[in-house]
């Protein structure tokens, strides 16, 4: 579906290949050389699907997503099965790049705590840090999800799992939609999915489509140390009060433990921040939050 995926590249690095995509840099006002933000996707996600972006693109910032270790086209042994070591093999990829300081570094969902990690071990290179929906370092997910994930995510299974949601979004969308909606909201997925527009529902139908989860996910699942404390960076941390695959506790823990940490909480109905009324206010948050202090 070439809709919503967009082509990537591999770097060969010293410590394996990274699958990553430098968008933002064509004519008009995305090169005008605001500087790059680096983009950690969240879980069954990769280099080359975008989610959230345009916000950035639109303010004049290149965009750099790499696609973490067991995604995509990124072998799980790139940075050795930590995000410790692949926020270094990132920081290689930068310089691979000629990206010498990023505007800021974002964690989506799963990809949060590699965001932080990154903050933490890279400052002189990362500007800001902004988490989107991020898990933080509490016990997650719940043991319920836990279980499923165990079943229908591992490397042995996802195909499968993937390749029935995808029939499965052919056939009867609006029941897809309710069906991966279920486990990310706080409301029932019926109220969900009607509260959409049509243009979102094709986007969230495309992007579920297009989901795997690889090894990635079971690695997503494994215990990150905290580094929070570490983190000096402004930080903007953004969550829905209605997600229930990373509840509002998530973000108020990362807020209470980065100092000096801002929190925007969204009224999206789901874990999906960008479909939402809101979400314009909360895209105003982000540039000004960009902007502050340059």
């Amino acid at each position: 579906m070439p809709g919503l995926q967009r082509p990537t590249r591999i770097a060969e690095l010293a410590a394996g290949p990274v699958e990553y995509r430098l968008d933002g840099t064509g004519n008009g006002a995305q090169s005008t050389g605001k500087g790059t933000v680096l983009v950690f996707h969240g879980g069954h996600m990769r280099a080359g699907l975008p989610l959230g972006e345009e916000v950035f693109i639109q303010a004049g910032y290149r965009v750099l997503v790499p696609s973490r270790p067991g995604y995509g086209r990124t072998p799980p042994r790139t940075g050795k099965g930590s995000a410790a070591a692949f926020t270094d093999v990132t920081a290689d990829l930068c310089d691979h790049l000629g990206i010498e300081h990023l505007a800021a570094v974002v964690g989506i969902s799963a990809g949060g705590r590699t965001a932080v990690t990154m903050a933490a071990r890279h400052p002189h290179r990362v500007h800001r840090l902004i988490l989107q929906s991020a898990v933080a370092f509490l016990p997650w997910p719940d043991r319920r999800t836990r279980i499923a994930a165990g079943i229908a995510f591992i490397p042995a299974t996802q195909a499968l799992t993937w390749g029935a949601v995808r029939l499965l979004m052919r056939l009867a969308p609006s029941a897809g939609l309710r069906l991966m909606l279920s486990d990310l909201s706080t409301h029932p997925a019926a109220d969900v999915v009607c509260a959409l527009s049509e243009k979102d529902r094709v986007t969230l139908v495309e992007l579920f489509t297009l989901m795997r989860s690889g090894h990635g996910f079971t690695a997503d699942l494994r215990a990150v140390p905290d580094l929070t404390a570490q983190v000096t960076q402004p930080t903007l941390i953004i969550a829905s009060r209605h997600d229930a695959s990373v509840p509002l506790a998530h973000a108020e823990s990362l807020t209470a433990a980065i100092p000096g940490a801002r929190l925007a909480v969204s009224e999206a109905d789901s874990h999906f921040v960008w479909f939402s009324p809101d979400y314009p206010a909360i895209a105003a948050q982000i540039r000004d939050f960009l902007t502050t202090g340059d």
